[in-house]
């Protein structure tokens, strides 16, 4: 019962609170660095927007046949898109597809390469620099003269994009205290389905696809401004043994705090105690990947969170394409499905506050187990009910994504925390790529097929939650014998009790 007593004493959040007034300032900031992924993301639904390839001489001929004479694009939608600037059409049309996969691809590989870069060099320096690099490589993409720049543009792009996404969300977790976590890094998410939102906007007013993509590129000259006002993680500077630098931020985010004089005197001192007893019990080598599967615990927790990454990413991305591929106006398609987003992290945020991490996830994943169960069997009925399932299943997994990075960011270590959500988002982004081949492809065979795929996929995330531990109220693990222990330490009690 005694070791159990100095568990709780977080080294950082015990001088600064879970969450002070200029903690909140500094997460909203960290906040607004969430818009542009999404449109890297979700660009390619409008640079490759509808401008269908028809046949002007004779207009019954096939285009992409001998007995066509005069071909050209509809471009009443869009005046300018990457099939009429690059001619990817008929034979050539799958090129543009590749794109979107290239985007995927670079997200994937910016995830793993900037998470190992953050665990090693640092939160601020990589947040900083991929920044800047999306900044370049979005404005050089819309101004690209032909394909192979631009695919090679969009992947560079995409891949500074994935490590940004997740180093701007460590940075959040590691300065915000138990008792806040799990609402700031659910409420992280609310931007990026904002920003989904909101793509349209751009589009209807920009129909050219290099205005559109130069416009949503633009944006990211906000990334300049953190030059001046990011600090770097305290936690990192402690794990990293850079303990005066760390105590030097603890102090300057106290006194922003609000704290008083007094308090701030006792960082210095108490931090120095805490860094001797955490290099005590600290590993004499830094930790890789690799490590997480050494322990049984850490091996089972990473292996379901693994699978619940690629879960979840299907489930979200496969029926937001889904939904937008309805009959009607691309631009509210596309609003609705990035709208529905925001609903699901505030509920997120309560059911993850009062049911807990594990509970939240086992329930979301129900929702859209049983909604894509459903659909299956009633698709010969009503649309209007289809798509009301389909909505339903869509929430479901709104809400377990958000869950899952505060639940991910608990779970893993602090010596590979940066390292382990890249590789989480590496494997997501593999159901994020097989989500568009599941909705268009395997549909063509039957209609029943996507959404019973998808309601597998989600109800086998169901049964594997039950694996995991519950992180509610738990300090950080620092150590992977901290991560191991998670599991370990939640039925002592009850056997104790």
């Amino acid at each position: 019962m005694e070791e159990k007593k100095e568990v709780p004493d977080d080294p950082i959040m015990v001088h600064l609170g879970d969450l002070g007034r200029y903690q909140l300032f500094y997460c909203l900031l960290i906040f607004v660095s969430n818009f542009p992924p999404a449109w890297v993301t979700f660009a390619h639904l409008f640079v490759a927007g509808n401008a269908d390839y028809y046949c002007k001489d004779p207009l019954d001929a096939d285009p992409c046949t001998e007995r066509c004479r005069t071909a050209d694009f509809n471009r009443s939608i869009f005046s300018e898109t990457i099939e009429i600037t690059f001619d990817l059409t008929c034979d050539r049309y799958w090129l543009s597809s590749l794109t979107q996969s290239a985007v995927m691809g670079g997200i994937m590989v910016g995830a793993v390469v900037y998470g190992i870069l953050s665990d090693k060099y640092g939160r601020r320096p990589i947040f900083i620099a991929e920044g800047v690099l999306q900044l370049i490589c979005g404005m050089t993409a819309a101004l690209s003269l032909n394909y192979a720049t631009y695919i090679i543009l969009r992947f560079l792009h995409a891949v500074h994009t994935g490590g940004q996404m997740n180093t701007s969300f460590v940075i959040i977790m590691e300065i915000i205290g138990p008792r806040y976590r799990e609402a700031m890094s659910i409420l992280y998410q609310i931007p990026f389905f904002s920003g989904y939102a909101l793509m349209p906007l751009f589009s209807y007013f920009l129909r050219d696809w290099h205005h559109f993509y130069l416009a949503i590129s633009s944006i990211s000259f906000f990334y300049l401004i953190y030059i001046c006002v990011i600090y770097e993680s305290p936690r990192w500077l402690f794990t990293a043994g850079r303990l005066e630098k760390a105590i030097s931020i603890v102090e300057t985010i106290a006194r922003r705090n609000g704290r008083s004089a007094e308090d701030v005197e006792q960082i210095l001192p108490k931090m120095q105690a805490a860094y001797e007893q955490f290099i005590s019990s600290a590993p004499k080598k830094k930790g890789t990947i690799v490590d997480l599967f050494r322990t049984p615990n850490l091996r089972v927790n990473t292996i379901v969170m693994l699978y619940q990454w690629m879960n979840a990413c299907m489930v979200l991305y496969g029926p937001a394409e889904y939904i937008s591929k309805l009959g009607g106006n691309i631009f509210i398609n596309v609003f609705i499905s990035g709208a529905s987003g925001i609903p699901g992290c505030i509920v997120c945020v309560y059911m993850t506050k009062y049911l807990g991490r594990r509970l939240s996830l086992i329930l979301s994943n129900l929702v859209s187990a049983l909604s894509f169960l459903l659909i299956s069997c009633i698709t010969a009925f009503n649309d209007i009910i289809v798509v009301t399932f389909a909505i339903i299943g869509l929430f479901g997994a709104t809400v377990t994504f958000p869950n899952l990075y505060l639940y991910a960011g608990e779970i893993f270590p602090t010596v590979v925390r940066t390292t382990s959500m890249g590789m989480c988002s590496c494997v997501g982004r593999i159901g994020s790529i097989l989500a568009p081949f599941v909705t268009s492809y395997l549909a063509l065979y039957s209609p029943i097929i996507p959404p019973l795929v998808f309601g597998v996929i989600a109800g086998v995330g169901f049964v594997l939650t039950f694996l995991l531990p519950e992180t509610r109220g738990l300090p950080l693990a620092e150590t992977f014998e901290d991560g191991e222990a998670i599991g370990k330490h939640q039925s002592k009690p009850k056997n104790e009790n």
